[in-house]
């Protein structure tokens, strides 16, 4: 299994930290696999896979490098750098094209498993790799931007209530499948078969949410990320609140009801929804006076949450 031996400073010190690259990465990942997780998933993949083929198919490269890169059980070390606290998209980017171009198919070899096929065997490819992930960027990510930094900056708030209330081993037992804290500073990160790695006192260790629901891990020297998928009911994988609730209690206000299947913040539905924080207020309060959703303070966090009647109103909207 894929273990990391980290100090207690270490994961102390450790953050969350917004990355869009990690956000890109994760779309060319969902892309490449071409089947979503979710129906949110299925709709952006109808959205967007018949342009991400057109540009696969205007370069015969681009296709077996994807392959290539993303592997079986490793990503290719230059395909997809580490992000930096606060770095843009175009720094980290950057730093991809920098790559030498025997470092990449050194780096496409152990991705592989075996040597590359001849149509890799060229000095281009973190220009060609650059070029890709900037059109998933551009074409993909970057319209949507606003609403995705909403629902991870959600993910974060949800992940550091949890840390305050029962310490770091909580959160680490479920930021993706595969991980847990073991004790004595030992993190599992994956299941899969690598030799243990030391985590040197000192380093740097964050935690990236992304939309996609994906994961991976990556390092670059003395800084570690683990990148793991948003809460799935932040990220898009509950189902559109059925029409004839709507009719009967307004669309904002069902699309809310649906969401309180697990306790939210009025933040996390701000973030989910893109309503107002007014407005998301305000239809809470009718909620509650209607006996639809029930309130309640965790730490310094206010939760929300539905109600059995809410339950059974809703599931005999669905019934409809």
């Amino acid at each position: 299994m894929g273990l990391w031996q980290i100090d207690i400073d270490t994961l102390a010190r450790s953050r969350f930290v917004l990355s869009p690259f990690a956000e890109a990465f994760a779309s060319l990942r969902l892309l490449y696999a071409g089947i979503g997780a979710h129906p949110g998933e299925d709709s952006w993949l109808r959205a967007h896979l018949p342009g991400y083929r057109a540009r696969l198919a205007a370069d015969p490269v681009i296709e077996p490098l994807v392959r290539a890169a993303i592997g079986t059980s490793w990503i290719a070390d230059f395909f997809c750098p580490t992000s930096c606290d606060g770095e843009s998209f175009q720094e980290t980017v950057a730093r991809m094209r920098s790559t030498g171009a025997e470092q990449a198919r050194a780096d496409l070899r152990v991705s592989l498993r075996g040597p590359l096929p001849g149509v890799l065997d060229r000095d281009d490819l973190p220009e060609r790799a650059t070029s890709l992930l900037t059109f998933v960027w551009e074409e993909t990510v970057l319209p949507d931007w606003e609403r995705r930094r909403r629902v991870m900056e959600a993910d974060v708030l949800a992940r550091t209530a949890r840390v305050n209330r029962g310490g770091w081993a909580a959160v680490l037992d479920s930021l993706k499948p595969g991980t847990r804290w073991l004790g004595e500073s030992r993190f599992r990160v994956n299941l899969n078969d690598y030799p243990p790695r030391e985590v040197a006192p000192g380093a740097e260790l964050v935690f990236m949410p992304v939309t996609p629901k994906t994961s991976w891990v990556s390092w670059e020297e003395q800084r570690y990320a683990v990148v793991y998928p948003c809460l799935g009911v932040l990220a898009g994988e509950q189902r559109p609140a059925p029409a004839g609730l709507g009719a009967l209690i307004g669309g904002a206000r069902a699309e809310l009801l649906v969401l309180l299947g697990n306790p939210m913040s009025t933040t996390q539905l701000v973030a989910v929804t893109g309503q107002a924080l007014g407005a998301v207020g305000r239809h809470l309060r009718v909620l509650r006076e209607a006996g639809l959703v029930r309130r309640r303070r965790a730490g310094q966090s206010v939760l929300y949450t539905r109600t059995a009647a809410g339950g059974v109103l809703l599931e005999a909207s669905k019934a409809d």
